[in-house]
Formats: C-alpha cells, sequence, structure tokens
C-alpha cells in the first residue's frame, strides 16, 4: 500500500472546489472568452493548486490566478509578466532551474521552495472578497501542515501577507501576529515556528514603476535563506 500523500490529495480538492460562486462565474468565462493572445489555447479554467518541492524549507504565497496567466496554463504564476519577474529572482538565488516559467511542462522544478496562493480562483479586478478567502483558506493551512519541512514564509503582496499570517497561526497554534505590511517585513509567531517575510508583489504596476526591483526581490530571498542555513546571503547558484 503507497504512503498517504497529503499534497497530492490537496491538489485535487483544490482543482474539484466550486465553493464561490462568482469565482467560478469568471475563471470559466474567462476561459471561455479568453485573450486574443491566446485565442487558440486551452485555458485551464479552474482553481490552480500550489507548486513546488513537498520538502521546500521556503514557503511563498502569492494573491491569486491571474486571468490569464495560471487561469490559461494551470500553473502557479506561469505565463505572465508577474512569473517572468518573480522565476527569474528564484533562478538568481538557487531555488529555480531555469529562469522562465510559460507553461506547464516547460521544465521548471523547484528546489527547497514550494509556491501556492492565497486565493485559488482567478478574481474579477484581482480583488476577491472577504468570504471567499475565507472558504479557500483551509487550504492554505491544510498546505502549510502537509509541508512539514518549512522554516520559512515569504508572502507576495498585502493581501497574501494577511492570509499567510492567518493561515500560519492556524497551523502552528499561536497568536496571529499584528506585524504591519512592508517590503522586507518580518514577523515571529514564536519559538520554533517559522518567521514569515514579506515582499511587494510582482505585478507589473509594482515592477514597471520601480516598486519592487529584481535587486530588491533577490536580497531578501538571500536575506531569508540565510536565516534558515546559517550561511551568508551570497550568490547561490
Amino acid at each position: 500500500m503507497s504512503p498517504p500523500d497529503p499534497l497530492g490529495q490537496l491538489r485535487e480538492e483544490v482543482i474539484g472546489c466550486r465553493q464561490c460562486p462568482r469565482l467560478v462565474a469568471y475563471r470559466e468565462r474567462v476561459a471561455v472568452e479568453r485573450k486574443r493572445e491566446f485565442r487558440d489555447e486551452t485555458y485551464w479554467g479552474r482553481p490552480v493548486p500550489g507548486f513546488g518541492d513537498p520538502a521546500a524549507r521556503l514557503v511563498v504565497v502569492g494573491l491569486a490566478p491571474a486571468a490569464h496567466g495560471s487561469n490559461r496554463t494551470g500553473r502557479v504564476f506561469t505565463g505572465d509578466r508577474s512569473a517572468n519577474f518573480l522565476v527569474r529572482a528564484f533562478h538568481e538565488v538557487g531555488y529555480a532551474n531555469q529562469s522562465s516559467s510559460t507553461r506547464r511542462g516547460d521544465g521548471l522544478h523547484y528546489s527547497d521552495l514550494y509556491l501556492t496562493a492565497a486565493v485559488r480562483c482567478v478574481p474579477p479586478d484581482n480583488h476577491p472578497k472577504p468570504e471567499e478567502l475565507d472558504r479557500c483558506l483551509p487550504f492554505l493551512r491544510r498546505e502549510f501542515e502537509a509541508l512539514r519541512e518549512t522554516r520559512a514564509y515569504l508572502a507576495l503582496g498585502g493581501f497574501a501577507w494577511a492570509a499567510t499570517l492567518r493561515a500560519a497561526s492556524a497551523r502552528h497554534a499561536v497568536p496571529k501576529p499584528s506585524t504591519p505590511f512592508a517590503h522586507g517585513a518580518c514577523a515571529v509567531l514564536g519559538p520554533g515556528v517559522p518567521l514569515v517575510y514579506a515582499s511587494y508583489h510582482p505585478s507589473p504596476q509594482n515592477t514597471n514603476t520601480g516598486k519592487l526591483t529584481l535587486p530588491m526581490l533577490v536580497e531578501l530571498l538571500r536575506r531569508i535563506r540565510s536565516g534558515y542555513t546559517g550561511r551568508p546571503p551570497g550568490r547561490e547558484r
């Protein structure tokens, strides 16, 4: 008999979820209407599960799938400009084996990193409603429980920061800290509990304006890794 696979079971539950009528209707409409650039492609059009190394020590949490990124490709942070920026940073630090994330089956692998999102369906205008986050948050908490080697969490953006603090506090049975969001912020949940770090979201709005640059994110990733490995945050490729 094969051993239980909690991440595999969770993945199937996520993909089959239809709890939020507004999100179900929107993700499926986007998948039918499509963007002109991708009009000949078959969109995923379902909730998007996490992706990465089951033995990861770093868990990175985004907001939600992009309409023509993950909602199209079926893999978190894949196929759009945010993904391109983020994976370049992961590759620079040594978490990714390549510097691009274009589609499922493109050869991308993460080592020591697991990537997921607070909400698994694309929301209209990138704004999930509070009740939609509440329905989705148990998936994130269970993901945190299944990822047994975690030493640090990194939340991308203020929405993911709040969701990560909630899910991590529930997973580790500790009070949720009141640490405010800021790029480079670090929340301490308690002794022996992984630290929670924050970064600006790698959206084009942030990266095109210079609010978040590649060196900023690379420096933060190196700082996080040095915190759980004890090694100086130098170049790791």
